[in-house]
């Protein structure tokens, strides 16, 4: 079976999780400390807080900037519920903004839109961009545009993209918004099982979710206080040791990734120009976590995924529309998200792995030609 991904997690990494195991400092410590200074170097942002998950981090984020109930926020309809998730928690209104359909992100135009369409009470208070999938949103534009807006980048999918990048390692997604968060969960490249990283140039952002993190607590030279309610979202020292062994190899497994992403769109261009599908937009500082294509909407993704799996190959669904998920149906009334609406009922998301052959892109590419080739279509499914 080709899974959809899986972890590169190699024997020197089970060799450093062994060791934290067997010293008994299990909670944060060195590692965590040595974690956030590697990732806090890499992306070149100032301070950064370990977190136990991305949407912990998003989380942590919407409350060290104060938005709660009678605050909005504008988030991307196609994206994992997470990130509405998290505004919604914190007791604010998430206003779904559509995306492009080759980026699959939120653009200003998008954003104009939902805007000049919202005709709630609240104010917008945030912009929570998502780098989908890895694909780089120009931070800097969306700032320049609405600098009344703070901008959380939700970066879960996004460690080592690039944003105006020629080459790997410059302007790195993550460095401009007022915080940036990233998940380590195992569907991402980097992963520590469970966990995520909050950065930012403001210490003062950083210093407070790091109170909120660790139960409120603030430390100084007369011991500990708890100077406000907080949680327990701390990522743990053998989590840390994990991570801190894969980062390095990070760049080089971007790379290989992009080079299977150019077998996909070379490969795929007859089922393009036989209009049975679209592509993903290509970016230089793209970091391809995933990489989803567009079915027509004659042909029913369900079928295609269940008949890739009869070749030995694992496939999904791209994201959510967050419009059509249950607790979120009330907040689309009204509102006009075409584009989001038929990439999360048509997105299909292929196996991507740095750890992957050409030979194995190559022989999924084949297994769907076949299968679209067999005109699996929704007026098949309606038909038995």
């Amino acid at each position: 079976m080709i899974k959809i991904s899986k972890p590169n997690i190699q024997p020197e990494d089970i060799n450093r999780v062994i060791e934290v195991l067997q010293s008994g400092n299990l909670v944060h410590g060195l590692n965590c400390d040595r974690f956030e200074k590697a990732l806090s170097e890499y992306l070149g942002v100032p301070y950064a807080s370990l977190v136990s998950s991305g949407t912990a981090a998003l989380y942590l984020s919407l409350l060290a900037l104060d938005i709660g109930s009678g605050d909005a926020v504008l988030v991307p309809n196609f994206t994992f519920p997470a990130t509405v998730n998290t505004v919604r928690l914190v007791g604010a209104e998430p206003i779904l903004v559509d995306v492009c359909s080759d980026t699959y992100t939120m653009s200003a135009a998008n954003i104009e839109a939902a805007l000049e369409s919202y005709i709630g009470s609240a104010q917008v208070k945030a912009i929570m961009p998502v780098h989908e999938f890895g694909y780089p949103i120009d931070i800097a534009d969306l700032k320049s545009r609405y600098p009344q807006f703070h901008i959380i980048e939700d970066a879960a999918c996004a460690l080592g993209a690039s944003t105006n990048a020629t080459k790997l390692g410059a302007h790195k997604v993550g460095t401009q918004g007022d915080l940036a968060c990233f998940s380590f969960h195992p569907r991402k490249m980097l992963t520590t099982g469970e966990g995520g990283l909050v950065v930012s140039s403001n210490l003062d952002l950083i210093q407070r979710i790091k109170r909120l993190k660790s139960h409120g607590i603030e430390r100084h030279s007369q011991g500990i206080d708890f100077v406000e309610a907080g949680h327990n979202f701390r990522m743990t020292d053998f989590q840390a040791a994990l991570g801190l062994g894969q980062l390095p190899k990070l760049d080089q497994w971007i790379t290989k990734r992009r080079t299977l992403v150019e077998i996909y769109q070379k490969e795929l261009q007859p089922l393009v120009i036989q209009k049975h599908l679209s592509l993903p937009k290509y970016h230089v500082g793209h970091s391809w976590q995933s990489f989803m294509i567009v079915l027509a909407p004659s042909f029913n993704r369900n079928q295609v995924i269940q008949e890739l799996r009869k070749h030995e190959i694992e496939s999904n669904i791209g994201a959510q529309c967050i419009s059509t998920i249950t607790h979120m149906q009330d907040y689309a009334i009204g509102t006009d998200l075409p584009i989001s609406s038929h990439i999360g009922q048509q997105g299909l998301a292929l196996p991507m792995c740095e750890q992957y052959s050409h030979e194995e892109v190559k022989l999924v590419v084949r297994s769907l030609s076949k299968i679209l080739g067999s005109k699996i279509s929704n007026a098949d499914i309606n038909q038995e």
